[in-house]
């Protein structure tokens, strides 16, 4: 994780709210989990027991992802009365043929592409960054297709 990494306000609560549950919940289900299948008896063949201790592996691997960001992590505000794109801004961009998409420009450690969180550093979220209503921008994508969008809306949460 870079140490300039940027988050929104919201992106930060819901990590802190994660953690909250990784290190008071889900521990101490994956340890019940532990003690029981270590209950079978040989732990050699017991699948359930490496069940359980892998998800545990990952549980703290996540645990220890989410104190890095937040540790490193810049954390912004929206301007509340902008009228330029910027990092927390939910847009609306329309392409040539209509399609319309809206989406929320977040830091990288908070993008979620499938439920419209884009990151400030993919092509689309750079280069609408500053940009204003009306704007119509040209990107052009990782494998040289060219994409074409105009800004309609944009709203600071």
């Amino acid at each position: 994780m870079p140490k300039d990494a940027i988050i929104t306000q919201e992106g930060r609560e819901k990590l802190e709210k994660e953690l909250h549950y990784l290190e008071n919940e889900k521990r101490t289900e994956i340890g019940e989990r532990i003690r029981v299948a270590r209950d079978f008896g040989d732990i050699s063949e017991n699948s359930e027991y490496d069940d359980a201790k892998n998800e545990q592996g990952l549980m703290e691997a996540r645990i220890a992802e989410i104190n890095d960001i937040l540790s490193h992590a810049t954390v912004v505000d929206s301007p509340k009365r902008s009228n330029k794109v910027s990092i927390g801004s939910t847009i609306t961009l329309v392409t040539p043929d209509g399609h319309e998409r809206v989406l929320q420009v977040v830091g990288s450690a908070e993008a979620d592409p499938t439920n419209g969180r884009i990151s400030n550093e993919s092509v689309v979220g750079a280069a609408v960054l500053g940009r204003k209503k009306g704007d119509v921008i040209i990107a052009e994508g990782p494998t040289g297709r060219k994409l074409e969008f105009t800004l309609t809306n944009i709203a600071h949460n």
